[in-house]
């Protein structure tokens, strides 16, 4: 099932994003369960953000990725919604 991750950073935490990037890459690859995924960015074009689309067999493991992802264990989001997707495109 496909899920998608949206989440919001709390404000002015762009160096808790930046210092916690190259963990968070790491954990999307290591963990294998992500389809697609990018920041959002502001109207200055600095990352404020994450929509990450998981790939995973039900909403538990979703949640147990979100979880255990570097961004949230630094609290770097102010809010995270996980909701069900269906690709009609791509």
């Amino acid at each position: 099932m496909l899920v998608a991750l949206m989440a919001h950073d709390k404000p002015g935490a762009l160096d808790v994003r930046k210092a916690n990037r190259d963990a968070h890459l790491a954990y999307i690859k290591d963990t294998g369960v992500v389809a697609q995924a990018g920041p959002f960015l502001d109207a200055d074009g600095q990352m404020c953000g994450s929509l990450v689309i998981l790939d995973v067999e039900d909403m538990a493991a979703a949640e147990a990725w979100a979880a255990g992802d570097p961004y949230a264990k630094a609290g770097l989001f102010d809010s995270v919604t996980l909701k069900t997707w269906n690709r009609v495109i791509g």
